[in-house]
């Protein structure tokens, strides 16, 4: 195993580990913590198939980033709105 594919799979324990925790109910959907493991863990990935490329992996990854950070920067704004009222 190269250094690449312990980056790679250091990311796949990051979402795997987030999402078990969202289904034991420890985290929420909105969770902050849960959305950073699930962020890291697809930046991981995606470090890691610039080496070892797969186009549907790295298509997939991509998205799960644009989701992630979508979902956190929604999450943010209805906080911030949230205390302004």
């Amino acid at each position: 195993m190269d250094i690449y594919q312990f980056i790679g799979f250091v990311g796949m324990l990051f979402i795997v580990y987030a999402y078990l925790l969202l289904q034991i109910k420890k985290y929420t959907i909105t969770s902050f913590p849960y959305q950073v493991l699930n962020l890291v863990g697809a930046i991981l990935l995606l470090i890691s198939l610039f080496v070892h490329f797969n186009l549907g992996s790295f298509i997939i990854e991509v998205f799960w980033i644009i989701i992630t950070l979508y979902g956190m920067y929604k999450n943010l704004k209805e906080k911030k709105n949230e205390k302004l009222t």
